[in-house]
Order: C-alpha cells, then sequence, then structure tokens
C-alpha cells in the first residue's frame, strides 16, 4: 500500500496515507488473542445540532482527547464495531481506486476530484479520530477502554508468602522425613484429617521357611501381602487448643511395642494400652514469637532423620542409625519457634522409645532445627539422662543425632528437575553399672577378681553410625531415584534390633543372641530405591537393598522358629536355648552365661557347647526330662542366622 500512495496525485494519496494510518492504529489497538475489536467514538454534535455526515468538528476531538485522557465513560450509542470500521474502509479504498481510475483516464484532477478527495479525507479522519482514543485508551488500560472492551483475564497474582507461619515460606516437601502432599481436599476450619495406608510385599533372598525377617523396624515378613500400617487420624485446633491422633493397625501395632521392656516394669499392660497408637497426644499454642507449643502424649521423635511413616521417606528400610533409634516418645514436649527458621524443641520423657520408665530417672532431650534458607536444613537431637536398660539401676544413656539436608540442584522444567542429599551422624553411650563410654581405660574393674573368677572390668558401652543418601526427582516430580546406606558400631549391642528368634522380644532377651556388656556388633547397608508418583497422594515404590553384619543376624533359609513353635506359643522361655528332636522343640532352662575374659567368640562357643551337652543328657527329673518323656534323642535347636540379607521390597504408599 506504500507504494502505491506515492503514485497518485497529491490528493489521493493523503487519503491513502490517512487510510494506511487508521489500519495500523486499528492493529494496534486490538488486544492480543482476541478475534473482536471494540472501539470507542467520543464524536459530539455541538448542542441542539446533529453533526454533518462525514465530518467531525475540531470540538469533538478536543472533547475526545479529554475524555479519553481523563478515563471518560463512553456511551453505547457512540460504540462501533471492528467489523462496521473495517467494512467502511474497505470501502473507501474502493472508491478511492475508482477515483484513481477516473482522473487517470481524465489526465487532470479538477476541483471537483479535489473536493471529493477532501471528503473522502475529512471521513477517514473521522474515522481515524474515533480509533485513536481507543488505542490509546487500551494502551495505557484506562477506565474507558476496560468498560467498553472487556480486558482478557489477568495472570492471578502470586499468593502472598506467609513470614509468620514457622517453615512456611518455603516448599519443604522435598526433605528426607517429610510428606511432600500440599492439598488438603478433606480440611474444615478446625480439623485436618489424615489417612495413611502402607502396604508391602518383601522378596528375602534367603528366604526364611517360617517367612520372619530380623534386624528391621520396617520390614517383618517375607513373599507375604502385608498391611504395615493403616493410620487414621488427624489435628484438631480449637480456640488455640490442639490435639492429634494417628492409629497404626497392622504389623506396627504388634512390631513396635515389642521393642520396649520398659512395660513389664509395675502393673498393667501399658503395651496393651498403646499398641495401635502411633501418636496421640495434646496441648496449648500461644501465640508468641512465631509460635510455642506445650504438648503431651506419645509423639514422634524424628532421631535418625526418617519418619516414622514410609510415605515420607526417601527409602522404605533406612540405615542403623534412623531404624535402630526411637520413633516415639511418651512425655511432654515444648516447641518455641523464635523465628521462622528456628526452633527449639526440648523434652521431658519417660525414657528411650518407652511407654513406662525403665529406671528410677525419666528422660530429657530436645532438638533444635534450623532452616536457613529454602535449600538447607539443620536438625541435632539430643539425649541424656535416663536410665534406659530394662533391669538394671543407676546406668545412664546419653546420645546426640545430627543431619544436614541440602537440596543442590532444581530445575522444575527440566527432565531432572531436582536433587538433594543428607547426611546424619550418630554418637552415644552409657555410663555406670559395669559399662562405660571409654570401657575399661585406666584399667577400671566392675568386679574384682575371686579364687575362682577373674576381674570383670568396665566394658565398652556405644553407639557410632552414620548415613547419606542422594535423591534425583525426574519429570516434575513423578519419578525418583534415591542410593544411600551407611555404617554402626555398636559394642554393648544396646541399640541393636533384637531378632524375633522363638518370639523373644526385648522382655525376654534371646540366649542366641546375647545384648551383654562388651558384645561386639558392626553393620553396613546399603539400599537402591525407585518411586512412581503419579499423584502428590501416592507412591509406587521399589527398592533393593543389601546389609552386612560381624556377627550372624540375619533370618536365613532355615527360619527363625524352632519346631513346633510359633510367635504367639514360643517353646519355653523365649530367653533359653532350645532343644529338639526334629519334630517338637523344648525349653533347655539354660540361658547364656557370661564368661569374662574369653572373649565374644570363644564365650559363645563354651555356651554353645554347655547348652548341648544339657540336651543331649538331660538331668533325671530336670523340667526339660519330664517335658520331653518318650521324645527320643535331643539335640540342640539352632536358628538358621547369616552375616547377609538381600532383599526387594515392593510397596504402596499412600496419604491424605
Amino acid at each position: 500500500m506504500k507504494r502505491t500512495c506515492w503514485r497518485i496525485a497529491p490528493a489521493a494519496a493523503g487519503a491513502c496515507f490517512a487510510l494506511l494510518s487508521l489500519s495500523v492504529t486499528a492493529q494496534q489497538s486490538q488486544p492480543t488473542g482476541s478475534g473482536t475489536l471494540t472501539l470507542t467514538s467520543h464524536l459530539e454534535p455541538p448542542s441542539g445540532a446533529a453533526p454533518a455526515a462525514g465530518s467531525t468538528s475540531a470540538a469533538a476531538n478536543t472533547n475526545t482527547s479529554a475524555a479519553a485522557a481523563a478515563g471518560a465513560q463512553p456511551d453505547a450509542a457512540s460504540q462501533i464495531t471492528n467489523a462496521e470500521l473495517m467494512k467502511n474502509m474497505m470501502e473507501m479504498k474502493a472508491e478511492i481506486a475508482e477515483l484513481k481510475a477516473a482522473l487517470k483516464a481524465r489526465g487532470d484532477a479538477d476541483a471537483a476530484s479535489a473536493d471529493a478527495i477532501k471528503a473522502y479525507e475529512n471521513d477517514v479522519a473521522a474515522l481515524k479520530a474515533a480509533v485513536t482514543p481507543a488505542a490509546a485508551t487500551a494502551a495505557t488500560s484506562t477506565t474507558s477502554s476496560q468498560e467498553a472492551t472487556p480486558a482478557a483475564p489477568a495472570a492471578p497474582a502470586a499468593p502472598a508468602v506467609d513470614h509468620v507461619t514457622p517453615f512456611a515460606d518455603y516448599y519443604w516437601g522435598w526433605l528426607n522425613g517429610n510428606p511432600r502432599t500440599i492439598d488438603c481436599p478433606l480440611c474444615t476450619k478446625y480439623f485436618t484429617p489424615e489417612i495413611r495406608v502402607d502396604a508391602n510385599y518383601n522378596l528375602d533372598f534367603n528366604h526364611p521357611k517360617d517367612d520372619t525377617i530380623s534386624g528391621s523396624s520396617e520390614v517383618f515378613r517375607s513373599q507375604e501381602v502385608q498391611l504395615e500400617q493403616l493410620g487414621i487420624g488427624g489435628d484438631l485446633l480449637i480456640d488455640h487448643v490442639h490435639a492429634r491422633l494417628m492409629t497404626q493397625f497392622g504389623e506396627y501395632s504388634v512390631t513396635t511395642p515389642r521393642n520396649d521392656a520398659s512395660v513389664t516394669r509395675g502393673q498393667w499392660n501399658l503395651d496393651d494400652a498403646y499398641r495401635y497408637l502411633a501418636e496421640a497426644y495434646g496441648g496449648y499454642h500461644w501465640d508468641k514469637m512465631h509460635g510455642i507449643n506445650l504438648d503431651a502424649g506419645i509423639f514422634m521423635s524424628y532421631i535418625g532423620l526418617f519418619s516414622y511413616y514410609n510415605f515420607d521417606n526417601w527409602a522404605y528400610q533406612p540405615s542403623f542409625v534412623s531404624s535402630n533409634t526411637p520413633w516415639f516418645f511418651n512425655g511432654v514436649r515444648g516447641q518455641f519457634f523464635l523465628t521462622q527458621h528456628l526452633k527449639i524443641e526440648p523434652w521431658f520423657i519417660n525414657g528411650w522409645q518407652s511407654y513406662a520408665r525403665f529406671g528410677g530417672k525419666p528422660g530429657l532431650g530436645g532438638q533444635i532445627k534450623y532452616t536457613p534458607t529454602g535449600k538447607v536444613n539443620i536438625i541435632s537431637n539430643n539425649y541424656g539422662m535416663g536410665e534406659d536398660d530394662y533391669g538394671i539401676e543407676g546406668r545412664t544413656r546419653f546420645h546426640t543425632d545430627n543431619s544436614v539436608e541440602y537440596k543442590y540442584y532444581e530445575k522444575p522444567d527440566s527432565t531432572l528437575d531436582r536433587m538433594a542429599f543428607s547426611i546424619t551422624a550418630d554418637a552415644g553411650c552409657e555410663e555406670g553399672y559395669g559399662v562405660a563410654c571409654m570401657g575399661s581405660a585406666g584399667h577400671k574393674i566392675f568386679i574384682p577378681a575371686s579364687g575362682s573368677t577373674p576381674a570383670t572390668p568396665y566394658y565398652k558401652q556405644s553407639f557410632l553410625g552414620w548415613m547419606t543418601y542422594n535423591r534425583w526427582w525426574f519429570g516434575k516430580d513423578r519419578y525418583a531415584i534415591t542410593a544411600g546406606g551407611g555404617y554402626v558400631n555398636n559394642p554393648g549391642r544396646y541399640l541393636v534390633l533384637l531378632p524375633p528368634i522363638n518370639g523373644a522380644t526385648a522382655v525376654t532377651g534371646s540366649a542366641y543372641f546375647p545384648e551383654d556388656p562388651g558384645m561386639p556388633y558392626h553393620g553396613e547397608d546399603g539400599t537402591f530405591t525407585y518411586d512412581f508418583m503419579p499423584r502428590q497422594f501416592i507412591t509406587y515404590r521399589i527398592e533393593y537393598g543389601y546389609r552386612h553384619s560381624d556377627v550372624p543376624y540375619w533370618a536365613g533359609r532355615g527360619g527363625s522358629t524352632p519346631p513346633g513353635g510359633a510367635t504367639n506359643s514360643p517353646v519355653g522361655n523365649p530367653g533359653d536355648f532350645t532343644c529338639t528332636n526334629g519334630s517338637a522343640s523344648f525349653d533347655s532352662g539354660t540361658g547364656y552365661t557370661p564368661m569374662p575374659g574369653l572373649g565374644y567368640t570363644k564365650e559363645y562357643a563354651a555356651n554353645i557347647a554347655a547348652a548341648s551337652a544339657v540336651c543331649a543328657n538331660p538331668a533325671p527329673g530336670s523340667p526339660l526330662a519330664v517335658a520331653s518323656y518318650g521324645a527320643g534323642p535331643l539335640t540342640l535347636w539352632r536358628p538358621d542366622m547369616r552375616h547377609d540379607e538381600q532383599k526387594i521390597i515392593f510397596a504402596i504408599l499412600v496419604k491424605w
């Protein structure tokens, strides 16, 4: 069109350029993505007179500009649509083309033609005057344009950042031990419900014939589909008073209480009273600093970083420093949120993962949690003073647990969208009544030598362990891979989970795996985990794990149950050695006897030899002889215990 303008008479060229200007103005005034352009005309006729056709007064143009600048409200009668405008423009173009042809044919531009062109120029100017205020108004988002033409919906404003609620200014779903859920479809003003389902299938490469897996507080049965936990509960907050409840129906209701020996101190069956409760506490909240809470009841400990609930974790089977440390406490806690990123939480509790007290002293401890940025989480848990060994007064436990989690990569739009790692280091010991944090350093003697026995030194009773994990997220967090593992050294075995041999518990102990002062235990493990997370409320998990110990510990092919025995009806006292004729089993009446000065390997062999002799030659009239009368020759039954364990875990984890 520009080239055409230069080839016509000056008057016609003026009209052509007016049309070109009008076309450009119309294009600029059209909102992006809109199929219709609404233009506003503020051409007002003089009072009492109608405007001449095809003309616009200067006063009208001035009023138009002033109205546009002031954001005046146009009336409906003064609006023309984009379709009408384009129709008029096309008609003018056609008429100008005809005029050009006529001028060329005549070879001159007479006055009549000039007047005709001038009339068209006036019409174009009028239309341009109608378009220009609308374009300017749209560009400046004035009230006039917004009311005349509904604007496209504005992008929703980013939610305001919460700078008050603790840890609310960043997304923490990437943390190991934290749930990733964001939405709460069932929440109400006062109640935040929570439902958890954890079901698994474990393939143990040792294939224990009784399907019993040992040495774990998360995995218990092999080659069976099992419900680990059905948790139903939630959080209630009304007028600063709050409470939380979470159940543990399923395997957790029997496997967690069996590790607590404190329930035998005094009367009432506390393990039965609490076995279906994972969390149950209530308290009060103060709006001071960034919040203060005071709670009493059963609450999570988070020693060892991992959550008690597998949905929240990067792996299903955590390393020793998490699996062998407390999942819960029973007592009182305070929570002081000094800043939005710093929490101090003191504890006054009955003991180390215990429903009751083990001895005469309660446990004291606390947690410090600090998140300097959205990429870093630092947690330190510390415990002391408690007497936590069953039946032993005056022995105190100390423990420190420290973790750092760091998110070192995040690109939400990339295939690999996030990477993070965690490091946890634990140290602890027990002091008093025959044990010491440094053992017999300085030749400290617990029991002096006698004529028939050597002196008993103070044995080293300590715990040292670490674990580290790295996690990779893919496809906008729909997939994840985690690799990690750890190590533990726990002389005295006071934090080693007792294998359930012949139904043994923390109360009964087991002659086959004694946990006396000085008993050695070193362990290493590693896992590789794949997660598929199609929705925020569900995880499909596959995990390969390998674990090793320097002493026979993991369940082997022969299993942990003697012939004729069962979990609900162990053979005699699970703390004793067991005799068998191959089809039935009997309590030998003989437990494990410490033999100072021999060392663990020789001491264990001596106990096995003594128990074998008892089974082969029961003393006349002894309970063993009476019980096994007519059963034929007896031998010592021995559980199949291995140095290594490999398994694959399949799990479906749900949380609302």
